[in-house]
């Protein structure tokens, strides 16, 4: 309830209300807000403060920046800030990216992706870029055929051979941790993976290498990415401090980019 209302109040903020050396910057919790908290005393000394927003979905985000509402975000890929700003009409930009979040696939029946059966359940993410992300590992992992093997953005109309017969339910990214009692496999960001206490090189069953295109970006606007206090904070998310807190914290379920 203090998060819903401390959203509620931050939508009735502008730009023009900011305080000076504030950033206002959205961000799903795991990794993104537990990153910005950690470099947040580092900004502080430099003059600048950081309020952060916490969000659990992809679209509000990218709304309160477009709108001014927010000053910037931290919790998106190229591939889906590309198809956000080609569908939605936006207007958002890449500052700096910071880090990987290998995507994995998950399940609670199977403990290797050898044992689904004729016919499983596979969950995916029911946007474009994740799907598109999705279905490029299950075609890595030898399940399916993609009529264009590199198309990120990739949908189900787009397989050309499923010789297991999967079936798939497409579902929203947060949601899916919760699907995994119910269906037989579930491809999971690795944001929502770690909230939902799973350890994605323990747990799952497939997942990318670090040689993953699926950057997170620092988002913004023309009309900040050169803003000094934007470039400070943009340096400090690429400073040897946050690859080193990176690796403790996350063993390799993410990493830095930089």
């Amino acid at each position: 309830m203090a998060l819903v209302l401390m959203l509620a109040l931050g939508a009735c903020a502008r730009s023009a209300d900011r305080p000076a050396h504030t950033l206002r910057i959205a961000a799903t919790e795991v990794p993104h807000a537990e990153i910005l908290r950690a470099i947040a005393p580092q900004l502080a000394r430099q003059g600048v403060t950081l309020q952060i927003r916490v969000f659990n979905d992809y679209v509000q985000p990218n709304t309160e920046v477009e709108e001014k509402q927010l000053d910037l975000n931290y919790f998106q890929t190229l591939p889906y800030l590309d198809e956000f700003n080609r569908a939605k009409g936006t207007h958002l930009i890449p500052i700096v990216g910071v880090h990987i979040e290998p995507m994995g696939g998950y399940s609670r029946k199977y403990k290797a992706l050898a044992e689904l059966p004729i016919g499983a359940e596979v969950a995916l993410p029911n946007e474009a870029s994740n799907e598109g992300r999705a279905l490029l590992l299950l075609q890595k992992a030898g399940l399916i055929r993609l009529r264009d093997p590199k198309n990120a953005l990739s949908s189900l109309r787009d397989i050309a051979d499923n010789p297991r017969r999967l079936r798939f339910r497409e579902l929203e990214a947060p949601s899916l941790p919760r699907a995994l009692d119910e269906v037989d496999l579930a491809l999971i960001n690795t944001n929502y993976a770690l909230d939902a206490k799973l350890n994605p090189r323990r747990d799952a069953l497939i997942i990318e290498d670090s040689r993953s295109p699926y950057v997170n970006y620092l988002v913004g606007r023309a009309d900040n990415r050169n803003d000094q206090d934007v470039r400070k904070l943009a340096d400090a998310l690429t400073s040897p401090e946050v690859k080193t807190f990176i690796a403790d914290h996350y063993h390799g379920a993410v990493v830095a980019a930089f």
